[in-house]
């Protein structure tokens, strides 16, 4: 070969070798940003080319998928979609999408690494492409009852939990919105989601307030206080007397601990003290214990850390370097001491499951199209709060609580049921209606105890001397705790 045309095929070869390098480098190295670029419009349209998965609750499925004309063959329907929004989340054509429906997409659009395999299949077999299926924990008669009994009740939340295994069995929120609304590209739906933002509508109903909103607990956190004395020994039996006078001057200070009205706290034994919340009395405790010890207890009741459902739950807080006068208040669920409704059903979770808490979870298994097993989520055991000694002395002060307390409007016939109401303040210098809170659980005749229960309601339109944990929350934890008995029958 002449010189010219050797020079010739070596400059050819370069390009082609620079060609192969640069169809490489898009394929490989670039791969991801460019799958993930927004003005990538055909990532768009294949994702919404075939149907998607379903999200499964007791074996029928609350979402669907619909036809649409132009570039997106295909759009997401929820059925009962504002209830079950705190589940599922949305994925639109145009905004994206959160909660499960973005954490499982890969199994619900059928892209997912697993499906490989199935999927290599129905391309040689010209079968078309389905997403999988995401099958949940949730219990739906228990779901429609949180739901409807926050109805025209202003703004509030509620979580159930199986204590034994930790499954989520109940999430709701209100005000919610219907992901339907918003699913597709049209000008409907630019319309809905500008209706759904914050800066429009002040009652946020996008926001998941079961597990993203932290309320001031009030006197449900007076539990893990009682769970706090029991464990450091501060006192080892529920009809054991207190060293609680009245008033009780906060350290450091020269205010008395209020109680509310004339009720018996002096001196008063756990039970009697948790039967009539006696702020007192538990105030004394934590700044007894001291806020390093509290803090301790928090922590194994989940305080400070974020929980993964796989949904994120906002991180309860509960703070540190107090003294002893704010470890007080924060010991009766004031002061910094903020809590999401799952975190406080992980609270009555853990008593009722004689002390062991366990890491709450909503995605019970993962199926492939042809409904075979991908994955399966197996309990998992979050921490130990309180010995089983310790747990059973505090089942039977929330117990009393529902029988001869403040909580008698929980009460189930033929079910031991424990709980602990709460009123929490509201806004600066309690300017606002208060929370109302309510945590609870049932026990069957045969030992078991299938559901635990938080709930708390924010009623902006509720005389504001009405306004309690009884009377306003301990109701829906009712039905709640019902509906989860009636479906075990």
């Amino acid at each position: 070969m002449n010189k010219p045309l050797r020079r010739i095929a070596i400059f050819c070869g370069l390009l082609i070798l620079a060609l192969l390098v640069r169809d490489n480098w898009i394929q490989y190295v670039q791969a991801d940003s460019l799958r993930e670029d927004t003005n990538n419009r055909r990532v768009a349209i294949a994702r919404y080319a075939t149907p998607r998965g379903n999200i499964i609750v007791g074996g029928d499925s609350i979402t669907g998928h619909a036809t649409t004309t132009g570039d997106f063959k295909y759009k997401r329907t929820y059925k009962d979609g504002a209830m079950w929004a705190p589940v599922t989340g949305f994925v639109s054509q145009s905004y994206g999408a959160n909660q499960l429906e973005y954490i499982e997409d890969g199994i619900l659009t059928g892209n997912d690494d697993r499906l490989f395999f199935r999927n290599t299949l129905d391309m040689i077999t010209g079968k078309e492409r389905a997403g999988g299926n995401v099958v949940t924990t949730l219990n739906a008669a228990a779901q429609k009852a949180a739901y409807d009994g926050l109805k025209g009740r202003g703004k509030g939340a509620v979580a159930a939990i199986e204590p034994s295994t930790g499954r989520i069995l109940a999430l709701a929120s209100y005000p919610s919105y219907d992901p339907s609304t918003i699913a597709g590209g049209g000008d409907s739906d630019a319309e809905a989601w500008k209706k759904l933002d914050k800066k429009n509508n002040p009652d946020d109903p996008t926001l998941n307030r079961a597990l993203r909103e932290v309320y001031p607990p009030g006197s449900t956190f007076k539990v893990v206080t009682a769970a706090a004395a029991l464990e450091n020994g501060l006192y080892t039996d529920a009809d054991e007397k207190t060293k609680s006078p009245l008033p009780w001057i906060m350290p450091g200070t020269t205010t008395p601990l209020k109680n509310e009205g004339n009720i018996p706290c002096e001196n008063a034994t756990l039970r009697a003290a948790l039967q009539y919340s006696c702020n007192s009395v538990f105030g004394k405790i934590g700044s007894d214990l001291g806020n390093e010890k509290m803090l301790a207890e928090a922590k194994k009741f989940g305080f400070t850390s974020e929980q993964f459902t796989p949904v994120r739950s906002s991180a309860s807080v509960f703070s540190d370097d107090m003294n002893p006068s704010q470890t007080a208040l924060s010991s009766i669920g004031q002061f910094n001491t903020a809590a999401t409704p799952l975190q406080m059903a992980m609270v009555a979770s853990a008593v009722a499951n004689d002390g062991k808490l366990m890491k709450p979870y909503m995605v019970d298994s993962l199926q492939a199209p042809s409904l075979d097993p991908i994955e399966k989520t197996e309990p998992e055991e979050l921490s130990q709060p309180l010995t089983a000694k310790n747990a059973q002395i505090l089942q039977s002060m929330m117990e009393t609580v529902v029988k001869d307390g403040t909580g008698k409007n929980a009460q189930i016939p033929g079910v031991k049921v424990g709980g602990k109401t709460g009123t929490a303040q509201h806004g600066e210098n309690n300017s606002k209606n208060p929370y109302a809170w309510f945590l609870s659980y049932a026990k069957l005749g045969d030992g078991s105890t299938p559901v635990a229960v938080a709930v708390v309601v924010e009623d902006d339109k509720a005389v504001r001397d009405d306004i309690s944990g009884g009377g306003l929350a301990a109701p829906i934890a009712k039905s709640v705790m019902e509906a989860v008995i009636k479906s075990k029958k």
